[in-house]
């Protein structure tokens, strides 16, 4: 289990020379916990921030460094170092989605998690889920009504094999006109061009139609 890889997260609540000594008793504490725990340190983040704000630097960049990292877990001195309130859940929830585990020193492995709070992250992620599933619903029946008012997707979009992807910022004004014309609302456009590659949203498809429009070339 050495292998794995973890990162400690420290937090104090304000800012205050006093707190700074809280935060190397916490990190002292979750290095020798890691030990215990077999796992190696990859990296420590702090903040001296109240809990019940999100915007704190070292939680964003905790956040950030485990997505784009191999991190088994994260290690904390007690749940409320994560956060306070409903911060705490979200966060929580975004760790336990990753599949990061969550340790605590005050509980001397994982974090406790009561029936209450259990029940919330649960219903958190069944919301997620169909969330998902509506979104691709709505790419699903969008591209149905294209297809059978006429559309040929396998005609547009020429850059589809592009895997930077770089191409795919512009808007595809032309499918975006071709769409409207078989009488396809703005969310159904939308939808279909991001079933085909295009991250675009439905106020972008209606402003550039509107630029169309009043450009004249219609």
């Amino acid at each position: 289990m050495k292998d794995d890889k973890c990162v400690i997260y420290c937090r104090v609540s304000t800012e205050k020379e006093t707190q700074v000594e809280s935060l190397t008793r916490q990190q002292e504490e979750l290095e020798k916990m890691a030990e215990t725990l077999q796992l190696t340190v990859a990296e420590v983040f702090t903040d001296q921030h109240s809990g019940y704000n999100m915007e704190r630097d070292g939680l964003l960049d905790l956040l950030d460094y485990v997505q784009k990292n191999k991190i088994s877990a994260v290690l904390i001195q007690d749940e409320t170092r994560l956060g306070r309130g409903n911060a705490r859940m979200a966060i929580l929830h975004l760790l336990l989605k990753s599949d990061v585990k969550v340790y605590t020193y005050h509980d001397n492995g994982p974090i406790a998690i009561n029936d209450m709070d259990t029940m919330l992250l649960e219903i958190l992620a069944l919301v997620e889920e169909y969330q998902r599933k509506l979104h691709n619903a709505k790419i699903k029946r969008g591209m149905k009504r294209a297809v059978e008012a006429g559309y040929q997707p396998e005609k547009n979009l020429k850059n589809r094999g592009n895997p930077e992807g770089r191409e795919r910022i512009e808007v595809p004004l032309s499918e975006i006109i071709s769409l409207r014309e078989k009488e396809l609302t703005f969310e159904e456009i939308t939808a279909v061009l991001k079933g085909l590659g295009h991250d675009i949203s439905k106020a972008t498809v209606h402003r550039r139609y509107q630029e169309y429009l009043q450009s004249g070339e219609s």
